[in-house]
Order: C-alpha cells, then sequence, then structure tokens
C-alpha cells in the first residue's frame, strides 16, 4: 500500500515516478470504499484524483496554498495531507468534513462548502503574503460549475487588474476530451510557456499600447485597432482578455503533462489560468456513467454501485410530485434553479416543461432577479433553491422581489438541520433572514398534505412574495388537522385527542381538565420529532398539543393569544437560530400579554455557534432540540 505510507505531501514528492499510478488507483478505492460506507461526494472526487497528485507534487503545501472550490472534491487531497487514517470518519459525528476545514489541517487555508469563492479568496491570500514579503504561490482550483458564479469573475477581473501571481485551475469535467484537439491543445501549451513567446507577446503588448488616442471621436476605432492588431500574433480569450495567461486545455488524466505545465506555470509572474479536463467518476463505471447520480450520494453498494431505496416520501419528492401537478394546470408557472435541479426536486418538471424550467448555473443572485423579470412579464416562478444557499441572495430578494412585491415563490429545500455535511450546509439562518422582509408571506409545512396546500396557496391565492422552507427528511405519517385547517394566516392545532389512540391511550374530558396542559408550538420542519415527543408526554399523564407553525409570517397574534391561556405551559421549538427567530418573537408576544394567568414558556432553538457533522438526530441533540430536550423542556414549563 502506498496510500499507506503517505502523510504529507513531502512523502509524496519522495515517490518515485513510476508510483504515481498505483496511488491513483489506491486512492480512488479508498474514496469508494468511504463514500460507499458513509454518502459524500464521489464523482467529482474520482475526477480530480490525478490532477491533486500533480498538484502536491510540484507545489509546497503548506507555504505554498492550495484553494479549492467549492471544495468537495477534496477527498484526495486530505488524503494527501495527513488524513487518510482519519478518512473512514469523513462526513461523521467528530469525524474529518466532506470540506475543506481550517481547524482539521494547515493545508486548508478556508472553510468552503459554498461555490464561486476560491479565486477571491486565493486573491487577497496571494496579495497578503505579498504585502509581507512572501513569495509563495496560490492555487485557485475551480470547477466549470463553480465558474458559472458571478462573484468567480469578480476575482478573475481583479486578479487580472492587480496583476499577482495568482494561478487559477479550471478543473473542465463537462468536456469529453477529444484526440486531435488535446494534441494541438498541448502544442499551444508548450509555445505559450517558452520565454521566447513570453518576450514576444510583452513586446506585442508596449508597442500597440503606445499607439496614441488622436482625438475621442477616433477612440473606438483605435481601441479595435490595436485589438486586431494583438489577435492577428496573439492567441486570446477571456481569460487573456481579463489579464491572465492562458494553458489548455490539457488531459486532466495526464500526471506527466500537467507537473510539466505547473512547474513553467510557477515561473511566471503573472496571472495563469491552467484549462484542465477531467472525466466525472474516473475510474468507477457506475459514476462515470451517471456523474449526476454519483455526485452527492448515500451510502451505497459498491460492487454494483446500487443505493439503498427507502419506501417513504420525502419533502422534496413530495414537491416535486405537486409541481407537476401545478404546472398541467397552469402555463404560467416557471421553474428557476441554481444548479440544483435533480437536488431540489425539479428534474421532473425540466423533462416535462423544458421551456417553463430555467437552471442558470451556481448563480442565486441571479436565480431571484431573474425569477423577478419572470414576475413582471406575467409568470408565476418558483424559485427552488437550497437553504443554505439562499443566503446568498438575500439582498435579491429584498430589492427585486419583496420592495417591488413580485408574486414569486422561493421554496428552500433543506431547511433547519442538514446531515452530514457540516457547518456550511445547515438550514438554520433562514427564518431569521427573509422573515423580517416586507411583504413576505413565510411558511413552514409539516406533512406532504400540508405542503401541497401551502403550495396551492402560494400559487393561487397570493399576489405578492412567498417562501416556503421543508427540511431533508421524510414526510411524517399524515394527521387530519393539516387537511382540513384552512389556509388563513394560522398555524396548525393537532390536538392529543387526534393521536392518543394510536398509543393505547384513554381518558375522559373530566380527567383530561384535572391533568397538567402543555402546547408546543413548533415550525413545520421539526414537526416529527415535536409529535414523538407529545406521545411521550401523553404516556406519563400529561396532555400535549401542537401548534405547528404553517405560516412563520404573518402570525395572528389574538388567535394564538387565545389559544395559549388554555395551558399550563408552552414549548416553543424552532429549528433555526434563535437570534432573530419566530420563537422569540412569540415569547416575547406571550410574555408582554395582559393575560394575569400566563403560561410558562420555555424557547430551544439552534444556538448561536456553528453546527457540525453529524446525522439528524445527533444534530438535533447537539443543539438542544432532541425528542428528550423537547419533553424536559415541557416538564420545566410545568414546574
Amino acid at each position: 500500500m502506498i496510500l499507506h505510507n503517505i502523510h504529507s505531501p513531502k512523502d509524496l514528492k519522495a515517490l518515485p515516478k513510476k508510483s504515481l499510478p498505483s496511488l491513483a488507483s489506491e486512492i480512488r478505492s479508498k474514496i469508494i470504499e468511504v463514500v460507499g460506507n458513509n454518502g459524500g461526494h464521489l464523482a467529482s472526487n474520482l475526477g480530480v484524483v490525478e490532477l491533486t497528485i500533480a498538484l502536491h507534487r510540484v507545489f509546497n503545501s503548506p507555504e505554498d496554498s492550495i484553494v479549492w472550490d467549492v471544495s468537495h472534491q477534496c477527498y484526495p487531497h486530505k488524503l494527501l495531507t495527513g488524513r487518510a487514517e482519519d478518512f473512514p470518519s469523513m462526513r461523521l459525528k467528530d469525524g474529518i468534513s466532506g470540506f475543506t476545514k481550517i481547524r482539521e489541517s494547515n493545508h486548508d487555508y478556508f472553510d468552503a462548502g459554498h461555490a464561486s469563492s476560491s479565486i477571491s479568496s486565493a486573491l487577497g491570500l496571494l496579495t497578503a503574503w505579498k504585502i509581507q514579503g512572501r513569495n509563495d504561490k496560490v492555487v485557485a482550483v475551480i470547477g466549470d460549475g463553480a465558474l458559472t458564479g458571478g462573484m468567480a469573475f469578480e476575482g478573475l477581473s481583479h486578479a487580472g487588474q492587480l496583476a499577482e501571481n495568482l494561478i487559477v485551475v479550471v478543473n473542465d469535467n463537462q468536456m469529453s476530451i477529444d484526440h486531435n484537439v488535446g494534441s494541438f491543445s498541448s502544442y499551444l501549451s508548450r509555445l505559450t510557456f517558452t520565454s521566447t513567446y513570453q518576450g514576444f507577446r510583452h513586446r506585442v503588448d508596449h508597442i500597440v499600447d503606445r499607439i496614441p488616442y488622436f482625438n475621442r471621436h477616433l477612440g473606438k476605432l483605435i481601441f479595435r485597432f490595436k485589438r486586431g492588431i494583438k489577435g492577428l500574433f496573439l492567441t486570446n480569450n477571456l481569460f487573456v482578455d481579463l489579464g491572465f495567461e492562458y494553458v489548455g486545455p490539457l488531459d486532466g488524466h495526464d500526471m506527466e503533462a500537467m507537473i510539466r505545465v505547473f512547474e513553467k506555470a510557477k515561473r511566471i509572474p503573472r496571472p495563469v489560468v491552467i484549462h484542465v479536463v477531467t472525466k466525472k467518476g474516473k475510474g468507477y463505471s457506475p459514476a462515470e456513467n451517471n456523474p449526476s447520480a454519483f455526485h452527492g450520494v448515500g451510502p451505497f453498494n459498491t460492487s454494483d454501485g446500487k443505493v439503498e431505496k427507502f419506501d417513504s416520501l420525502s419533502f422534496t419528492e413530495c414537491f416535486s410530485n405537486k409541481l407537476l401537478e401545478l404546472g398541467e394546470k397552469n402555463d404560467k408557472i416557471a421553474a428557476v434553479t441554481a444548479a440544483m435541479s435533480k437536488g431540489t426536486g425539479l428534474d421532473a418538471f425540466s423533462r416535462k416543461f423544458p421551456n417553463r424550467f430555467f437552471d442558470v448555473g451556481i448563480a442565486e443572485e441571479h436565480a431571484v432577479t431573474f425569477a423577478g423579470g419572470l414576475s413582471a412579464g406575467g409568470m408565476i416562478p418558483i424559485v427552488a433553491i437550497y437553504s443554505t444557499f439562499i443566503q446568498r441572495s438575500v439582498d435579491q430578494i429584498i430589492e427585486d422581489i419583496a420592495l417591488q412585491n413580485r408574486h414569486c415563490i422561493i421554496v428552500l429545500d433543506r431547511a433547519g438541520a442538514v446531515p452530514n455535511d457540516g457547518e456550511t450546509h445547515q438550514g438554520i439562518f433562514d427564518i431569521g433572514l427573509l422573515r423580517p422582509v416586507p411583504n413576505v408571506k413565510f411558511l413552514s409545512p409539516a406533512t406532504k398534505r400540508d405542503m401541497e396546500l401551502c403550495l396551492d396557496y402560494g400559487v393561487n391565492q397570493c399576489n405578492c412574495p412567498v417562501v416556503i422552507r421543508w427540511p431533508k427528511a421524510s414526510c411524517p405519517t399524515e394527521t387530519e388537522s393539516f387537511s382540513s385547517a384552512p389556509i388563513e394566516g394560522r398555524g396548525v392545532f393537532v390536538s392529543c385527542d387526534e393521536y392518543a389512540p394510536s398509543i393505547g391511550v384513554q381518558y375522559s374530558e373530566v380527567k383530561r381538565r384535572r391533568m397538567k396542559k402543555v402546547l408546543f408550538v413548533c415550525t413545520g420542519s421539526i414537526f416529527s420529532e415535536t409529535l414523538t415527543a407529545a406521545r411521550s408526554l401523553l404516556l406519563d399523564g400529561i396532555v400535549a398539543d401542537i401548534y405547528t407553525l404553517r405560516f412563520l409570517k404573518p402570525f395572528d397574534e389574538k388567535h394564538f393569544i387565545e389559544l395559549a391561556r388554555n395551558y399550563d405551559g408552552i414549548v416553543i421549538i424552532e429549528d433555526a437560530v434563535k437570534i432573530g427567530g419566530v420563537a422569540e418573537y412569540i415569547e416575547g408576544l406571550v410574555n408582554k400579554s395582559e393575560d394575569g394567568n400566563k403560561p410558562k414558556v420555555k424557547v430551544i432553538a439552534f444556538p448561536d455557534r456553528f453546527v457540525s457533522n453529524g446525522n439528524r438526530s445527533q444534530i438535533l441533540e447537539s443543539a438542544g432540540l432532541s425528542i428528550n430536550d423537547i419533553c424536559n423542556s415541557a416538564r420545566d414549563s410545568l414546574k
């Protein structure tokens, strides 16, 4: 085992060249094994094995920095930087992260879980080093998907202006490699890195830039003339126009070729873009044949690539089915997403109504403003984005949707606790960010039927911005209350009488009046855990009714205060951060009411810290939101 003896990039550099293909094979086997057990990002990591080896063979991490974008393709990097022994714990509680993580290793300069940030981060780091007199290298590795984000182009533009010594590796895993084109590109790469070419290029630049502008009327003509002369002698593209030297495309699985190019790139005192073409899922046929399915995958059988399927319906699947139904009835409905059509459940809609489906790439800001334009033109856009990624478009929601009161439905998948992906992917900030925005109606369905009603309401009964959030979880068992409760700006009241028969509890009305009574108030995404806690309390002789916050905004204050006065204690459970959340608002509402017999209120929500790896139950337990925590809070409220 070669990998067993790799504890740092120094060990990699000491290997003979002939051992590198075997090392690549071992890395792939280890990644397949661990992702098969734990789930994770498979196809993208298998595609960058040779690229990662070449980078660490040439550059001197951690003195040189390698910045990964989005960083979900950093598994080979982790294996080569001293984390091979801990690799089986990846994405598990107390294990290593599936993304780069500063606290794990000095080879990771940034915590990176959102896309398109690598070039800006790398440029800032490099500039700081330059000011301090350091001459080490910074390499930003960005995928072609992350390059669709506007922030990446902002970073490229600034880097070209500063003319910093930045190396950007564009990992293109969408384009297949044609032999003839590849050979010709290799020749061009060798040509552009020769000192003769560099000298010639700079002389041409100098001569052309000295052509004067005779007057303002000839300005545009002279500018085009200068560009024409450069184009005649030099090979230009977008990167060159931004001030970079461009090399590629290179075969991203040819380690020797990449090592040669990286060695030469280190010596060029200008920003460089190196374009490599890789194949997603390389070396594992199920992932090669279906890379999208193995981009982010749960545990699977490594022998055949089959993923275990469950009978329960997820909220995402429920949304997908309902959206198809709505799309068939109303040809004004359009669906918009930011490179997440499958993850958000829009893939079925995209096949059924391709002319009304828009995947804008990793560009959440554009997705929201684009939806505002669709609404202005008479369409009803449904924007599906994960809760953690909607953070990037808060300004656009405020300015381009809410301020103009556009009829857009923004659906937030992965709200609340998100298993296994760590701090960067938790959906716990959406309520605090979006609930204060004027004109916005904010809904939080708790079951399949509840979601369907909320979507119907947002599309057919509203003429304003609507936000709907749900978790990455299976839909809980349906209860009658969610079908019968009207959509009118109130929550859904679930009496313990509704679920008592299923757990074998019987009591008379007289006995109920004598029992202690607690009211659970919860966001829809944590209804399942709340219901389990309520059942447990009922078995202990405590009446536990539930009021789910179908509407986070608007909130019928008068109706709730009337309801609350019937209870000895109230527990508000919010699967989002407590600071600025809806739970604090409701707590204040009860405490300031003039009712002389106010119930005691307990609030449990995500604390003021980031949430690390774990499955859903582990995350809720670490945040004080487990079923036991809910039960204990109820008992405390009754003391």
